[in-house]
């Protein structure tokens, strides 16, 4: 094993990293995005596709970048450096380090204002806040809790606060310590909240919107939106997981560990859904994605509950508990960098990237107000910086780390670091050569409207394409090789 320095801590055990992992997984956007695709695009036949994609994109690139992390035990940046050092490879591949830490950073800019939503509606919740007739109302307390420069942005400035309290603490007083509650407490309320829906009315036709196989529902738009969910939920190529993976002791195996996380993530998301939709169809709404549901009509429905006020407070409580352990992860990378490289205190480096994130984010706070005219090519700062980071960066840097570990880098290092059986790396290395590759591509392609590949549901046409790729990769791979190693 190859390391300039050890991490300065690691996870009490592999649980540790669960945890912290999933935290960072389960999101804002996770809570209400997977369970309401579920339900749109076919059900458990959606659900089916998801899992497939996790093993098939997810799972391989999620255990390339533990790996990655554990091997070069640092920061994203020194990670890459150190594991490509040992291959004899160009340093010039820590670009890919790089450009994940930044990305983290830039989407931790715009998700503290969206966390703070959460915060001020708990708020609401408690204080008596959330009073209206309609969804106009709500739609109407939304707009003015967004309008108001200095309401946002001490919601927004409460989170960066809260997140580098837990994050200068450290990797085990701090990070590990805070999701070892936060998680079971998210769970436990969940479990709540779906026991409640059960006698709610609206429990069955929940259940039905969420676990009805229907194939007829699943077209090639609910593939790829699978496909990009799978991606982009596991909170890959954006500096959380590798940075995580530096602090995994070096008995944990690796593809246990990612699997659990997995697993966990999906039936957080089912579980979300069970809370959540029943209380929207037993009071006749609409169970339409996006924050409109979470703080328009869910509000709304609680008033209209027995005991609502209590569970609409359990509920924002979980909810904020969901962004906080996501903002957590984000910001670790760039406070592990600072602390490896620049000689600081973890403290000092986690209150500097603070102060330097609360500058950022103001200006992506502001676009909800007095800076909602300053636009570039039609886009606020807000938006920007989910265009570059969720368009560009993530899909951009998750290739170029598979190509790295399947193509350039000397098999021993990860057969060494994964510790799998001779034929479950050679399916390891197959999906991080082909497979996982190909769906970055896809859903880079269909991020970006380039193009829309209508496949529908005939899997043998995208079996044959998955196979072509696969020979055409096997004749040129050594010749690839020589080109991505210079």
């Amino acid at each position: 094993m190859t390391t300039e320095q050890q991490p300065r801590a690691q996870w009490l055990g592999r649980w540790g990293f669960v945890l912290a992992a999933t935290g960072s997984a389960v999101g804002l956007g996770n809570i209400w995005k997977f369970p309401y695709m579920t339900g749109e695009h076919g059900g458990g036949a959606f659900v089916l596709v998801y899992l497939v994609c996790i093993l098939a994109v997810g799972v391989p690139v999620m255990m390339t970048e533990i790996a990655f992390g554990r091997r070069g035990r640092g920061s994203p940046i020194d990670a890459v450096r150190r594991v490509v050092s040992e291959s004899g490879r160009s340093s010039a591949w820590s670009l890919l380090g790089w450009v994940a830490m930044l990305c983290g950073f830039m989407i931790l800019s715009f998700y503290v204002v969206v966390a703070g939503w959460s915060f001020s509606y708990l708020w609401k919740m408690l204080s008596g806040g959330l009073n209206g007739s309609g969804v106009d109302d709500m739609v109407a307390i939304f707009v003015a809790n967004n309008e108001n420069p200095f309401n946002l942005g001490f919601w927004s400035t409460l989170v960066t606060l809260a997140t580098m309290l837990i994050v200068g603490k450290g990797v085990q007083a701090g990070i590990e310590k805070s999701v070892s509650w936060m998680m079971p407490g998210m769970v436990i309320m969940l479990m709540i909240l779906i026991g409640y829906g059960m006698f709610s009315g609206g429990f069955a036709e929940a259940w039905r919107f969420l676990f009805s196989f229907n194939t007829g529902s699943l077209s090639s738009e609910g593939m790829l939106a699978a496909l990009g969910h799978a991606f982009f939920t596991l909170s890959l190529a954006s500096g959380a997981i590798l940075t995580y993976g530096s602090y995994l002791p070096a008995g944990a195996s690796i593809a246990r560990t990612t699997f659990s996380v997995a697993v966990a993530d999906t039936l957080v998301a089912l579980m979300a859904g069970l809370a959540i939709f029943p209380v929207i169809f037993a009071n006749g709404m609409s169970p339409e994605g996006g924050p409109g549901l979470l703080f328009m009509s869910l509000p709304l429905a609680f008033q209209a509950m027995p005991l609502g006020t209590l569970f609409g407070v359990l509920f924002f409580i979980m909810l904020s508990m969901a962004a906080l352990t996501s903002s957590i992860s984000m910001v670790e990378a760039t406070v592990s960098w600072l602390v490896d490289n620049k000689g600081i205190t973890r403290r000092t480096a986690a209150w500097g990237t603070g102060i330097v994130l609360w500058l950022v984010s103001t200006l992506a706070m502001l676009s909800f107000n007095i800076g909602a005219d300053w636009t570039l090519a039609g886009r606020h700062f807000f938006d920007w910086l989910d265009y570059l980071t969720s368009r560009w960066m993530m899909p951009l840097g998750g290739l170029g780390m598979v190509l790295l570990a399947g193509f350039v880098l000397k098999s021993e290092t990860f057969r060494e670091e994964l510790g799998l059986a001779p034929y479950w790396h050679a399916l390891w290395l197959f999906m991080v050569r082909y497979v996982s590759p190909l769906g970055i591509l896809l859903i880079f392609v269909d991020a970006l409207g380039i193009a829309r590949l209508q496949f529908g549901i005939h899997w043998p046409w995208l079996l044959a394409v998955l196979v072509l790729v696969t020979l055409i990769g096997e004749m040129a791979s050594p010749r690839l090789r020589r080109t991505l190693a210079g």
